[in-house]
């Protein structure tokens, strides 16, 4: 094998096992709202979608849209 033979194998090799990794990253665990009461102290007197985002802040650090957040709530 030659030195681009090699080479190529472990791109390959990377990319497979990058592939693998892909599914399990990407499956991020959103927190389930969809059994509380909006408006009141539970949600901290905050709508589903904006106790969604809340939340999804503390854990992420991250703020959602307010578009993307009640499409999320509603698929729960």
């Amino acid at each position: 094998m030659n030195i681009f033979q090699k080479l190529a194998v472990i791109v390959l090799g990377v990319l497979v096992l990058s592939t693998a990794f892909v599914g399990v990253a990407s499956a991020q665990q959103y927190p389930r709202v969809i059994n509380l009461s909006p408006f009141t102290a539970e949600t901290s007197f905050m709508s589903l979608p904006g106790y969604f985002r809340y939340l999804n802040h503390q854990a992420t650090g991250q703020w959602l849209t307010l578009a993307e957040a009640t499409r999320l709530v509603a698929q729960q």
